[in-house]
């Protein structure tokens, strides 16, 4: 694995206390309801992104997930400027406004979405590497769903044909403990989600998804084994969710005492304590990030409420490319 320097350290800080923020943000814009419709946000599951990101290969390495998906596109590199506009349904969004909360999407950067349908990504994300697998590009597919897509039946579909094949890609189930707001333990007679590879014979394994060093431990050795040509491996993340599955979620199904206990091992304060304990930074440099992460969360809702909307004559423009289409001319 890449050695966890002081450097990284500071990175996942900053990363992950943007990815924090920014989310805090978009739940106070959706109570204003500049941003509309659904909004399913990712505080407590930092740690997941943050490792993953430190084994990957950007150059080439894809990801896919559900529609818990605003921070994965920013951690991959896209402007956190047009996921906020995106978001608030604007012009210059990663979908030109048209995606949404649910549906954020960058080609440029191997981030292929953002989907709605419970684990319709799945079988995606084994395509995508199969793909890699075709054109030889050495790529690797990192594949996310909930604990509650596990139950569907397309991941069976998918996890038997990239066995076969030997796909380059990684299966990773961040476990939140509730799916949308049932618990692990209502929903089958396991609840060790990792061991349905083992139907397979695919490598696979429980890891802590609260700390990112762990997290970057399994992904560099799974990611190692694709990339190789051994095939996939499934990795269930343990870890947890501070709001509930949505916005129009009331966690009836849980206690306050719960969610402040899985704080105490929250993945921002751990990799702070880190910083602390190991001198990486004094505390004028950590508020020096604080301040530059919340500058940054404040450029990106003026730039997106600064933006216009799309124009109507989008609607159309997006959906006919037939060159002899005898109405609408096809603009984008």
């Amino acid at each position: 694995m890449k050695e966890v320097t002081k450097e990284v350290y500071l990175k996942w800080y900053e990363d992950m206390l943007l990815w924090r923020k920014f989310e805090d943000k978009l739940a106070a814009l959706y109570i204003q309801q500049k941003v509309r419709g659904f909004l399913h946000l990712y505080n407590g599951q930092e740690a997941v992104l943050a490792g993953a990101l430190h084994a990957m290969d950007l150059t080439k390495d894809k990801m896919i997930t559900a529609y818990r998906n605003h921070v994965q596109p920013i951690g991959m590199g896209v402007d956190p400027r047009r996921v906020m506009a995106e978001l608030l349904g604007k012009a210059t969004g990663t979908s030109k406004g048209m995606g949404g909360s649910m549906h954020i999407f960058s080609k440029e950067h191997r981030f292929y979405g953002g989907h709605g349908i419970v684990g319709g990504q799945i079988p995606v994300g084994a395509g995508l590497a199969f793909a890699d697998k075709y054109f030889e590009t050495g790529g690797v597919t990192m594949t996310y769903f909930g604990d509650g897509a596990a139950r569907q039946g397309s991941l069976h579909e998918a996890f038997n044909m990239a066995m076969l094949w030997k796909l380059p890609v990684v299966f990773i189930v961040e476990n939140n403990g509730y799916a949308m707001g049932t618990s692990v333990e209502r929903t089958a007679n396991h609840t060790d989600i990792w061991k349905l590879g083992l139907g397979y014979e695919m490598p696979c394994g429980p890891v802590d998804g609260m700390n990112p060093v762990k997290v970057a431990e399994a992904m560099t050795e799974a990611i190692e084994r694709a990339r190789r040509g051994d095939g996939p491996t499934f990795l269930e993340m343990k870890t947890y969710r501070y709001r509930g599955h949505s916005m129009s979620d009331a966690q009836l199904y849980r206690s306050k005492e719960e969610i402040e206990e899985y704080k105490k091992i929250d993945p921002i304060t751990q990799v702070l304590d880190v910083i602390k304990d190991k001198k990486y930074a004094t505390e004028k440099e950590i508020d020096a990030i604080d301040q530059r992460v919340k500058d940054l969360v404040d450029e990106c809702v003026k730039f997106a409420e600064e933006s216009p909307y799309p124009e109507i004559q989008q609607l159309y423009d997006v959906v006919y490319e037939q060159e002899d289409y005898p109405f609408l001319p096809h603009k984008l």
